[in-house]
């Protein structure tokens, strides 16, 4: 429960700080740069290394990739079909189709199938959402950003994500045994990440732009939080034997939106608003999504 409670307190905060003269317009594009260069990197050097990896690693990690391909075939249609503009659909690619399989996915996952969930939690974290966002969703970031693809600039901005460093970092050294005390700093300076993330979702969000998204709004998150989770059910269902681990990744892919790909989007100026009200809303509400798929796992009916 402190990590929903967490999760208003910061809300409200970046809600309140907005009027606040203190807290300028670029207070989001300061606490964004704070995070993509220190609070993420952290993150991924902790949990990357200390990772334990097997071969059921598989079925969850691929969850993450199956929902983005699917995002970014579903939004590219849409529009070619002039239905959308392409900021509007990368945006809802990034949004829609990466989860918040962390902050908000364990929390969830321990309170609907305990703690021995988490592992597999984990895994669809790191090795998928993560991977994902690292690679393809810079790359379709990027591409949005400056509206043409070129390779060398791909690359460089690729290589400007800092958190990539930190992967390989964390790869290159999974022999060798962190200190505790380093351990120690790398999870509290990872630990600013939801509430920084937060704050600067909740400064940038303002429900009057509703109305000029509500549209993509309701297309971006019926994608997310409803017809995602019937695309794993089906694609995943042959191993519906094995009940946490179908259980399990059935409900990762129906998380909110990804805090992290939100903050890329708002950073990177992809629609910031439509972004910021995907996450705003999108979180809330996948509580009560969630639990009637739980409800509905429980009860046997799927």
């Amino acid at each position: 429960m402190e990590n929903f409670l967490l999760l208003g307190i910061c809300f409200g905060l970046g809600l309140f700080f907005r009027r606040l003269p203190q807290f300028p317009e670029n207070t989001p594009k300061v606490l964004n740069g704070f995070i993509l260069f220190v609070s993420l990197p952290s993150l991924v050097f902790y949990h990357v290394h200390e990772l334990k990896i097997n071969v059921s690693a598989i079925m969850p990690t691929s969850m993450p990739w199956l929902v983005f391909g699917f995002a970014l075939v579903f939004f590219l249609i849409l529009f070619k079909l002039k239905i959308m503009s392409f900021p509007t659909t990368v945006c809802l690619v990034l949004t829609a189709g990466l989860g918040n399989t962390s902050f908000v996915g364990f929390p969830l996952l321990e309170t609907y199938l305990g703690k021995e969930s988490l592992g597999y939690g984990i895994l669809a974290d790191q090795l998928g959402t993560f991977m994902v966002l690292s690679f393809p969703g810079i790359i379709l970031a990027s591409i949005a950003m400056d509206g043409k693809w070129d390779i060398i600039t791909l690359v460089k901005r690729v290589l400007g994500f800092a958190p990539i460093y930190a992967l390989v970092f964390a790869i290159v050294t999974r022999q060798i045994e962190y200190p505790d005390s380093l351990k120690i700093v790398l999870l509290r300076l990872g630990d600013t990440l939801t509430p920084l993330a937060l704050v600067s979702v909740g400064f940038m969000l303002d429900l009057r732009t509703i109305a000029g998204h509500g549209k993509y709004l309701l297309l971006g998150l019926g994608f997310k939080l409803v017809l995602a989770p019937i695309l794993v059910y089906y694609v995943y269902r042959p191993i519906q034997n094995d009940q946490l681990l179908f259980q399990t990744i059935l409900l990762e892919s129906a998380m909110a939106p990804m805090v992290t790909s939100t903050v890329i989007t708002i950073e990177k100026n992809i629609s910031p608003h439509l972004a910021s009200l995907m996450l705003g809303i999108g979180i809330p509400l996948s509580f009560l999504t969630t639990y009637c798929l739980n409800f509905l796992i429980k009860g046997n009916f799927i």
